[in-house]
Protein backbone atom coordinates (compact mmCIF):
# COMPACT_ATOMS: atom_id res chain seq x y z
CA UNK A 1 0.00 0.00 0.00
CA UNK A 2 0.86 3.56 -0.50
CA UNK A 3 0.81 6.87 1.20
CA UNK A 4 -1.78 9.40 0.23
CA UNK A 5 -0.46 12.84 -1.53
CA UNK A 6 -3.57 14.64 -2.75
CA UNK A 7 -3.65 18.12 -0.45
CA UNK A 8 -6.14 19.59 0.90
CA UNK A 9 -6.94 23.61 -0.78
CA UNK A 10 -4.31 26.28 0.17
CA UNK A 11 -7.86 28.11 1.67
CA UNK A 12 -8.14 25.36 4.36
CA UNK A 13 -5.42 27.50 6.67
CA UNK A 14 -7.42 30.24 6.26
CA UNK A 15 -10.08 28.99 7.15
CA UNK A 16 -8.78 27.24 10.29
CA UNK A 17 -7.40 30.40 11.59
CA UNK A 18 -10.44 32.34 11.03
CA UNK A 19 -12.25 29.40 13.30
CA UNK A 20 -9.67 29.50 15.82
CA UNK A 21 -9.77 33.60 16.22
CA UNK A 22 -13.61 33.46 16.54
CA UNK A 23 -13.77 30.50 19.67
CA UNK A 24 -10.48 32.30 21.03
CA UNK A 25 -12.58 35.57 20.88
CA UNK A 26 -15.30 34.08 22.65
CA UNK A 27 -13.14 32.26 25.43
CA UNK A 28 -11.16 35.89 25.78
CA UNK A 29 -14.74 37.75 26.00
CA UNK A 30 -15.51 35.40 29.21
CA UNK A 31 -12.14 35.80 30.99
CA UNK A 32 -12.47 39.35 30.52
CA UNK A 33 -15.57 39.31 32.00
CA UNK A 34 -14.85 37.20 34.97
CA UNK A 35 -11.33 39.26 35.73
CA UNK A 36 -13.50 42.17 35.23
CA UNK A 37 -16.23 40.63 38.22
CA UNK A 38 -13.35 39.52 40.39
CA UNK A 39 -12.26 43.17 40.49
CA UNK A 40 -16.00 44.89 40.73
CA UNK A 41 -16.95 42.21 43.65
CA UNK A 42 -13.34 42.09 45.15
CA UNK A 43 -13.73 38.23 45.18
CA UNK A 44 -10.78 35.82 47.33
CA UNK A 45 -7.44 36.91 45.38
CA UNK A 46 -6.73 33.88 44.48
CA UNK A 47 -9.75 33.69 42.41
CA UNK A 48 -8.12 36.60 40.66
CA UNK A 49 -4.82 34.98 40.55
CA UNK A 50 -6.19 32.22 38.99
CA UNK A 51 -7.95 33.90 36.09
CA UNK A 52 -4.63 35.46 35.58
CA UNK A 53 -2.90 32.72 35.21
CA UNK A 54 -5.48 31.01 32.97
CA UNK A 55 -5.71 34.00 30.67
CA UNK A 56 -1.95 33.29 30.49
CA UNK A 57 -1.69 30.22 29.42
CA UNK A 58 -4.71 30.95 27.04
CA UNK A 59 -2.45 33.42 25.25
CA UNK A 60 0.15 30.73 24.68
CA UNK A 61 -2.50 28.14 23.57
CA UNK A 62 -4.49 30.78 20.89
CA UNK A 63 -0.79 30.94 19.38
CA UNK A 64 -0.70 27.98 18.80
CA UNK A 65 -3.81 26.96 17.91
CA UNK A 66 -4.10 30.23 15.35
CA UNK A 67 -1.09 30.55 13.72
CA UNK A 68 0.83 27.21 13.77
CA UNK A 69 -1.55 24.55 14.25
CA UNK A 70 -3.43 25.28 11.03
CA UNK A 71 -0.04 25.65 9.16
CA UNK A 72 0.76 22.23 10.50
CA UNK A 73 -2.52 20.46 10.00
CA UNK A 74 -2.10 21.10 6.33
CA UNK A 75 1.23 20.40 5.53
CA UNK A 76 0.74 16.96 7.18
CA UNK A 77 -3.34 16.27 5.82
CA UNK A 78 -3.24 13.81 2.67
CA UNK A 79 -6.07 11.23 0.95
CA UNK A 80 -6.59 8.99 -1.83
CA UNK A 81 -9.16 7.27 -3.09
CA UNK A 82 -9.54 4.56 -5.33
CA UNK A 83 -11.89 1.73 -6.59
CA UNK A 84 -10.68 -0.42 -3.10
CA UNK A 85 -9.49 2.17 -0.54
CA UNK A 86 -9.98 5.46 0.65
CA UNK A 87 -6.63 6.63 2.29
CA UNK A 88 -6.27 9.25 4.98
CA UNK A 89 -3.47 10.55 6.98
CA UNK A 90 -3.43 13.70 9.17
CA UNK A 91 -1.98 14.21 12.29
CA UNK A 92 0.54 16.92 13.42
CA UNK A 93 1.73 15.79 16.50
CA UNK A 94 0.69 11.89 16.20
CA UNK A 95 0.54 10.91 12.19
CA UNK A 96 -2.71 8.92 12.10
CA UNK A 97 -3.28 6.68 9.21
CA UNK A 98 -6.69 5.32 7.75
CA UNK A 99 -7.46 2.77 5.61
CA UNK A 100 -11.17 2.46 4.65
CA UNK A 101 -12.71 -0.04 2.11
CA UNK A 102 -14.80 0.88 -0.03
CA UNK A 103 -17.03 -2.34 0.75
CA UNK A 104 -17.64 -0.83 4.17
CA UNK A 105 -18.69 2.74 3.09
CA UNK A 106 -22.22 3.11 3.69
CA UNK A 107 -23.07 6.86 3.23
CA UNK A 108 -20.96 10.04 1.76
CA UNK A 109 -22.00 13.38 1.82
CA UNK A 110 -20.54 17.18 1.68
CA UNK A 111 -20.76 19.53 4.29
CA UNK A 112 -20.49 23.14 4.32
CA UNK A 113 -20.28 25.76 6.92
CA UNK A 114 -20.69 30.16 6.66
CA UNK A 115 -16.70 29.82 6.69
CA UNK A 116 -16.21 27.37 4.25
CA UNK A 117 -19.07 28.80 1.54
CA UNK A 118 -17.08 31.96 1.62
CA UNK A 119 -13.84 30.30 0.60
CA UNK A 120 -16.03 28.00 -1.88
CA UNK A 121 -14.54 24.56 0.08
CA UNK A 122 -16.33 21.72 1.45
CA UNK A 123 -15.82 18.92 3.87
CA UNK A 124 -16.45 15.71 2.93
CA UNK A 125 -17.83 12.61 5.39
CA UNK A 126 -17.57 9.11 4.92
CA UNK A 127 -20.13 6.57 7.48
CA UNK A 128 -19.14 3.65 7.81
CA UNK A 129 -20.95 0.94 10.58
CA UNK A 130 -18.82 1.84 13.03
CA UNK A 131 -17.74 5.71 12.44
CA UNK A 132 -17.37 8.31 10.34
CA UNK A 133 -14.49 9.75 8.51
CA UNK A 134 -13.93 13.23 7.15
CA UNK A 135 -11.56 15.24 4.64
CA UNK A 136 -11.71 18.39 5.35
CA UNK A 137 -11.54 21.77 3.15
CA UNK A 138 -11.45 20.56 -0.52
CA UNK A 139 -12.33 23.12 -3.23
CA UNK A 140 -16.70 22.32 -4.63
CA UNK A 141 -16.00 20.66 -7.75
CA UNK A 142 -13.50 18.63 -6.23
CA UNK A 143 -15.30 17.69 -3.04
CA UNK A 144 -18.64 17.20 -5.30
CA UNK A 145 -16.55 14.93 -7.66
CA UNK A 146 -14.94 13.00 -5.33
CA UNK A 147 -18.34 12.09 -2.55
CA UNK A 148 -19.63 11.13 -6.57
CA UNK A 149 -16.80 8.67 -6.68
CA UNK A 150 -16.66 7.64 -3.35
CA UNK A 151 -20.34 6.74 -3.97
CA UNK A 152 -19.94 5.17 -7.27
CA UNK A 153 -16.91 2.60 -5.76
CA UNK A 154 -19.08 2.28 -2.88
CA UNK A 155 -22.14 1.70 -4.57
CA UNK A 156 -24.32 3.93 -2.11
CA UNK A 157 -26.78 6.52 -2.67
CA UNK A 158 -25.79 10.52 -2.71
CA UNK A 159 -26.76 12.02 0.65
CA UNK A 160 -26.08 15.82 0.34
CA UNK A 161 -26.22 17.86 4.29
Amino acid sequence: MYAPTKLLSKDAVKVWMISETIMNGIWFVLLAVLLYLDNRFSWYDWIGWVLIGVTILSVIISIWSIFIRPVLLYKTWRYEVDEEFLRLKSGVIQEKHELIPMTKVQAVSTKQGPLLRKYKLCSISVSTVATSHGIPALPEEVAIELRNQIAQFAKVKEIDE
